[in-house]
């Protein structure tokens, strides 16, 4: 889709202004600004983008202005994508999402095209308190989360057919919650890590490096994001391989896989991680770091070892490298909501600073980087006792 912007004017604007409204960021109702609360302050749902008696301007006039930007970046903060203040195709898409509550539609499994909703992850988030698994908490509704429904049907002497009518609702909200202590699956997950042995051999692990082709990112001078990722991604495949990994790139040096077609490369590929691999840029002359991002909503759901890697990943960065640390993140991108596996991205410091520049240029910083990234997925698999202090890890060479 087109994106839309500020200054834009058509019908698409004004279906996204019926969005924002409806959710209280816009209009007549609660003002919102960059450090507003989270979004659960205010009504989730969305009408199904109709125009209200606020909005009288005829929809070819409709105007992308100052407001809508800022009610634009208000729920992109919450809901975990890049605060752009820009609409394009993934805020459209949660624009849409967030206008469903549980109950308002049948929910079932479809493999050609999922269901995606606020109401699917609510019935996610009730499945898991009532002790069943449903699979990540992503809003998808896929057939972890048919297998999780059914489960719970047949236990309760319902039509175990894999579909969220009324008769299943009812019986969802008169029970009450069983699990108490975390969520059986996501503990299931950070376990069965460790139990599966500290070795990498016939780990499958998919390197994602980012842009590529004609796109090749940020660039300054000769220097492209694509080019020094591509490098990054081909160390890292190097010793993620001599451990005994098998590693696979979503892409060559003059490729530029599509979001889709890079998550979809790692679903086939049945990975057991997935790290996605990109340098930054911003106006700012003092925008400098490294940080991380993991699949998380910021209210709760998230992606148990996709976080842990991520801290892992940015401290080893770190302290191999001595750049700035500017945290871990959750995010509800595509990249790291539609990989089945714990998927991270590393965004190994800003291109546009100087000094950044100046580190990811030298050779050894970006063997460090790879080092340090072998040394992250390593400790990953490592139990507690057995984890070394962060920049002190060294992988032995194997037999």
């Amino acid at each position: 889709m087109q994106i839309l912007r500020l200054g834009d004017r058509g019908p698409a604007v004004a279906d996204v202004r019926a969005a924002l409204r409806s959710l209280g960021l816009l209009g007549g109702q609660a003002t919102a600004t960059a450090t507003d609360g989270p979004l659960a302050t205010v009504p989730l749902r969305i009408a199904p983008m109709e125009r209200t008696a606020l909005d009288t301007a005829p929809l070819e006039t409709a105007e992308f202005d100052s407001a809508t930007e800022l009610a634009v970046r208000h729920f992109q903060q919450v809901r975990g994508l890049s605060v752009d203040g820009r609409v394009g195709e993934e805020t459209y898409r949660a624009l849409n999402e967030a206008r469903w509550s549980l109950g308002d539609r049948l929910l079932r499994y479809d493999p050609e095209r999922p269901t995606r909703g606020d109401d699917v992850i609510n019935l996610q988030d009730r499945l898991h308190e009532l002790g069943y698994d449903a699979g990540p908490v992503d809003g998808v509704f896929g057939p972890e989360t048919e297998v999780g429904l059914r489960t719970f049907q047949r236990d309760y002497g319902l039509t175990s057919d894999g579909t969220c009518g009324p008769a299943t609702l009812r019986a969802l909200r008169q029970l009450g919650r069983k699990v108490t202590g975390g969520r059986p699956q996501l503990l299931r997950q950070s376990a069965s890590f460790v139990e599966s042995g500290p070795h990498l051999i016939g780990r499958r692990i998919v390197v994602d490096p980012g842009h590529g082709g004609e796109e090749p990112g940020f660039s300054a001078g000769e220097t492209t994001e694509s080019d020094l990722v591509f490098d990054l991604a081909s160390r890292i495949e190097g010793r993620l391989a001599a451990a005994g990994a098998t590693v696979y790139l979503t892409r060559g040096r003059h490729r530029n896989p599509s979001l889709a077609e890079r998550t979809a490369f790692a679903n086939d590929a049945r990975a057991d991680l997935f790290i996605s691999l990109h340098l930054d840029a911003h106006d700012s002359e003092h925008a400098r770091g490294v940080a991380s991002y993991y699949y998380g909503t910021g209210s709760g759901a998230s992606s148990t070892v996709g976080e842990q890697f991520a801290n892992l990943a940015r401290r080893e960065v770190i302290a191999r490298t001595g750049m700035l640390d500017l945290g871990s993140h959750p995010k509800t991108w595509d990249l790291l909501r539609m990989t089945r596996m714990p998927a991270v991205r590393l965004d190994c410091g800003y291109l546009s600073h100087p000094v950044d520049r100046l580190l990811l240029l030298d050779a050894r910083v970006r063997s460090a980087v790879a080092h340090a990234v072998l040394a992250a997925v390593q400790r990953l698999f490592l139990p507690a006792e057995a984890d070394p202090p962060t920049g002190t890890f060294i992988l032995a060479k194997p037999l």
